[in-house]
């Protein structure tokens, strides 16, 4: 079972959010509903190559610590993913996913280099995007981004880089590796990331090989799967059409 935990105003862009969820299986019963905070929502700019520009809305009060914490520390999960927008359910859910045992996959997006520096340390697993890696290493050489990191925290540190693929290591110590992008006919980046990541957390959960290689170049072939069609989320791969596409994965390690 799939779950989300999040923060959201009682409005109609709220309503929606939570029917679409719930209309792709997920559940929603820790979606937090608050009157006086408006849902945050986003206006995207996609051109012709399928970049995107995304201008977020963020109400400050949908970041207010909640009395209702999902049993993530009683093992009810096979994993957690969480992200920066609320800082304090993403430092609640990964102290707890610590203490579960389980995968505390952190996706360290672009934010105040304050709060990255206080979930990075409660992480088992980072998951960082480029921007964001290069402001907290100091250095814009990805390979040394990933060093850096993986030798401050001592867990499996990667670094996505868009159509340049991915860059990790798995600790301190250890050899930074490469997975190339997939090169395809990009018409629409949006929500690629995310796909990525959602793929990694399937994986971390037991669901993918013990390969690591081999794993992210699988979340790689969700990333452009999601780039081929113009429809927003509904580009994004159903379970089955991931599972038939990395049949055939491969990607050179380097």
């Amino acid at each position: 079972m799939w779950r989300v935990w999040a923060s959201a105003g009682i409005d109609p862009v709220g309503d929606r959010a939570v029917a679409e969820l719930q209309a792709e299986g997920i559940d929603c019963a820790y979606i937090r509903r608050l009157e006086d905070a408006r849902t945050a929502f986003s206006s995207i700019l996609v051109d012709a190559s399928g970049e995107r520009i995304i201008v977020p809305f963020y109400d400050r009060r949908l970041a207010s610590p909640s009395d209702v914490v999902p049993p993530i520390a009683a093992g009810a999960y096979a994993a957690v993913m969480t992200d920066v927008r609320w800082p304090w359910a993403a430092e609640t859910a990964l102290r707890a996913a610590r203490d579960a045992g389980i995968p505390a996959i952190l996706d360290a997006d672009t934010a105040p280099v304050e709060l990255l520096e206080t979930l990075l340390p409660l992480a088992t697993h980072i998951v960082a995007s480029e921007p964001a890696a290069i402001s907290v290493a100091g250095t814009t050489d990805l390979r040394e981004c990933v060093r850096i990191l993986a030798n401050r925290h001592d867990v499996f540190t990667a670094v996505t880089a868009g159509a340049e693929g991915c860059y990790w290591s798995e600790g301190a110590g250890k050899p930074v590796s490469h997975v190339p992008g997939f090169k395809v006919d990009a018409v629409d980046t949006l929500a690629a990331g995310d796909v990525f990541h959602g793929a990694f957390a399937w994986g971390s959960g037991g669901r993918q090989t013990d390969d690591r290689h081999h794993s992210l170049c699988q979340c790689g072939c969700g990333d452009q799967m999601r780039a081929l069609r113009r429809a927003g989320r509904f580009a994004a791969p159903t379970g089955s059409a991931f599972l038939h596409r990395n049949r055939d994965c491969s990607n050179p390690i380097s």
